[in-house]
Order: C-alpha cells, then sequence, then structure tokens
C-alpha cells in the first residue's frame, strides 16, 4: 500500500534541503514520520505519540534509538536548514527592500524537578530564573536566534545554556550571530530586550557590521553635555514640552530623543520613551538604543516592536509543536528533539509561504484528506477493512 500522500511533501522539502544525499534512507524515514507527528494536531511530545500520530511502522524502541544513539549528524542537518533559510530570507528582502531582522532571547523548557532517588533524571536541566513566573523553576534553558523580516519570520539557531558549561547566554548568543553568514543588501537590525544588550555582545554585533535596537534598563548610564547620568534620573529633567507624540501602531508615545555617548558606546541615539496616555514618572518609562543614528524615532519603536515575532515563536513552538514536551532523557537526545522541532516548524513556514499558525493549519488539512484518499484506494483494491484499520492503527 502507498504511504500517505503528505509524507511525499514532506520528503520533497529534505529533498530540497539538500538532505536526501545527506543522511541515509533509514534516518530520512524516521524524520519524515517525526515531522508529520509533530506537525499533528493533538501531539504531545512523546515517543509514543509520534508512533502514533505519524503511523510509523516499526517499534517504538526504534524511535528512542534513533533520537539517542543513531549514528547521524544533527549538525549537519540544521547547517542544511540554515542554508535555506538564509537563501530564502536574503531573496525576500532583495525583493521587498525591507530591512532583516535578527531577535536574539531565551526561553525555558519546564521539566518537573525528579526526586533524588531518580535513576534517570534528564540531562542538562538546572534551575533557571522565569520572568514570566517571577521565580526561578527547574528545566533546560535555551537562547534562540531567529531571522525575520516583516513578513516572514524563521528560527534559526538555538543553544543550550550550561550553567556548568561556563558560557554566559551572551557568549551563546555572540556564537550563533558569528554564524549567520548573510549577504547584507538591505540593513540588519539585531533586536533584544534589556536583558542582552551589554558592550561585548553590542561589539560583536557592529563588527559584523549589524545595527543593534534594544531596550534598556533605567539605571543605563547616559553622557548629557559629558556629565554621567542615569536614564531614569536624566528623565526627570525632561517635560511634556521636550517630546513629541509618535504613533507605532495603535499605540502613543512621548519621545524625547538623546545622542551621544552611553555606558558602553561612543555613539549612539537612546529613545527615551512614555505611552502617551500614562504619566511621565519614572516607573513608566522605556529606553530604546539604536546604533543607527539614520533612524527616525517612529522607525525605531516600529522595528523594535519586531521583536515581539520571537515570543511568539516560543508560545507557538510550545502549545502546537511541544518543544518543551520530550521525555527523553539524554542531553544528545534532546538536542536532536529540538533540531527535529526546528525542521517541522520550518517546513510548516516554507509550505504555507506565510507564518506557522498558517501552515500547520494547512498541514493538519492536507494530513485529514490524506488519510481519506488512503482509505478510498484501499478500498477500491479491495483490501480487507481489518488492513487498513492495523495500517492506520485503529484496530
Amino acid at each position: 500500500m502507498n504511504r500517505l500522500a503528505h509524507h511525499q511533501g514532506i520528503h520533497k522539502f529534505f529533498f530540497t534541503l539538500g538532505l536526501t544525499l545527506q543522511l541515509s534512507k533509514p534516518v530520512i524515514k524516521h524524520l519524515i514520520h517525526i515531522v508529520d507527528a509533530l506537525t499533528t494536531k493533538g501531539f504531545s511530545g512523546t515517543l509514543t505519540d509520534i508512533h502514533h500520530w505519524s503511523f510509523h511502522p516499526n517499534h517504538r524502541t526504534t524511535l528512542r534509538h534513533f533520537f539517542t544513539k543513531s549514528p547521524w549528524d544533527e549538525e549537519r542537518l540544521l547547517g542544511k536548514l540554515q542554508e535555506w533559510i538564509l537563501r530564502r530570507i536574503e531573496r525576500l528582502v532583495e525583493r521587498t527592500n525591507q530591512p532583516l531582522f535578527v531577535s536574539i532571547d531565551d526561553t525555558i523548557c519546564q521539566k518537573t524537578k525528579p526526586s533524588s532517588r531518580a535513576a534517570h533524571a534528564i540531562q542538562g536541566c538546572d534551575w533557571h530564573y522565569s520572568h514570566k513566573d517571577h521565580q526561578s523553576v527547574w528545566g533546560h534553558s535555551l537562547v534562540w536566534l531567529m531571522v525575520h523580516t516583516f513578513t516572514q519570520a524563521f528560527p534559526f539557531a538555538f543553544r543550550l545554556y550550561d550553567k556548568k558549561a561556563g558560557k554566559s547566554k551572551i557568549d551563546l548568543a555572540i556564537e550563533m550571530l558569528s554564524s549567520l553568514k548573510v549577504k547584507r543588501a538591505q540593513p540588519v537590525y539585531v533586536l533584544m530586550d534589556s536583558w542582552y544588550p551589554s558592550k561585548k555582545l553590542i561589539e560583536a554585533c557592529l563588527k559584523q557590521g549589524f545595527h543593534v535596537i534594544a531596550m534598556l534598563k533605567t539605571n543605563r548610564i547616559l553622557y548629557p553635555k559629558g556629565i554621567a547620568i542615569q536614564a531614569k534620573q536624566f528623565a526627570r529633567y525632561i517635560e511634556s514640552k521636550d517630546t513629541r507624540l509618535v504613533t507605532v501602531g495603535q499605540e502613543r508615545y512621548r519621545v524625547y530623543r538623546y545622542e551621544g555617548a552611553i555606558h558602553g558606546l561612543d555613539d549612539a541615539v537612546v529613545l527615551l520613551a512614555w505611552k502617551a496616555d500614562q504619566p511621565m514618572a519614572p516607573e513608566h518609562l522605556h529606553c530604546i538604543l539604536s546604533t543607527d543614528r539614520e533612524l527616525g524615532d517612529e522607525d525605531i519603536l516600529r522595528y523594535y516592536a519586531q521583536r515581539w515575532t520571537i515570543e511568539c515563536f516560543f508560545r507557538q513552538a510550545k502549545d502546537q509543536l511541544k518543544l518543551d514536551g520530550y521525555r527523553v532523557r539524554h542531553v544528545r537526545a534532546v538536542k536532536r528533539y529540538w533540531v527535529t522541532v526546528l525542521l517541522a516548524c520550518v517546513y510548516s513556514i516554507a509550505e504555507s509561504r506565510q507564518n506557522l499558525s498558517t501552515g500547520l493549519e494547512l498541514l493538519r488539512s492536507r494530513k485529514d484528506h490524506s488519510v481519506v484518499e488512503f482509505i478510498y484506494d484501499a478500498a477500491k483494491q479491495d483490501i480487507p477493512i481489518d488492513v487498513i484499520k492495523k495500517q492506520l492503527r485503529i484496530a
């Protein structure tokens, strides 16, 4: 009996990536089933689910072996995926004359803390402070890098933050940025929240010819007229008449533009901004840095708003693709799981030519049609119903 039609779509995408030459047939077969399962509605992240939702023909233990011991190179897969993403995004940037955005942020894949007696705890977990939960949670902390334009976004790379390994999140971000070999037909803006814009990371961006637009903590030192002062202290001297009203999307801001040195940078723009409907008090102050001094206030705020893309990706990757749903324990198996989630995510976006949620809707409806066609074809060939049920795991 022929395989489900939508598996051919996944195989075609792998061929486009150049994976069919790089990886063995059994590995490709496993990956097709895994991407199919990940993009199926109701998937929860377990190997049992992969087995069930993708109509996987082999026993479940072969999947465990695939993630933990099978000799395939996940870094090579990731490399091929990144080449494809960059080609796609460069073409988009050239065609539409848009800037290219690179967002950096981290997220926690939360796990249950094992008891001290647990023989097989998930490797690489630790306590990490969660800003969302305002407390430390147990799990894996991942630093992600996304590349996007105004119209399309792709997750590009990730690193596991391991406190014991001695590399900070800033170091991991710099590592990922250095792998971003992008043709700069248009300016590149690296977007980050107030946790990331250290002198070291900003310098690494500028060295690669990338600009930085980032939120700053309000205690960052500015140097108006050469005097060192914290941004929030400086803001006390700013009156409403010193600001101008700027509209970004649905939101209006009062904005004061500072140009000059900040701690760690000789020359930059910092916007001191308040929502127009809030008092100009220190607790409502937002400070946004731009290393591109040519940009107007509207564009700086509009470009920074694009950072929301990575937050949406985290939410969707966890809700829809179960980025944090894995139960495999070996650290390499966990990394391989994340690579396959990234693969499934990029495949969904590529198929829809829009975004992740549209892509998943498309793939899910395609799968439903494919199952119906599969049953119809089998019935036409007089294949007994028990055989069909067994194939579709509903026996």
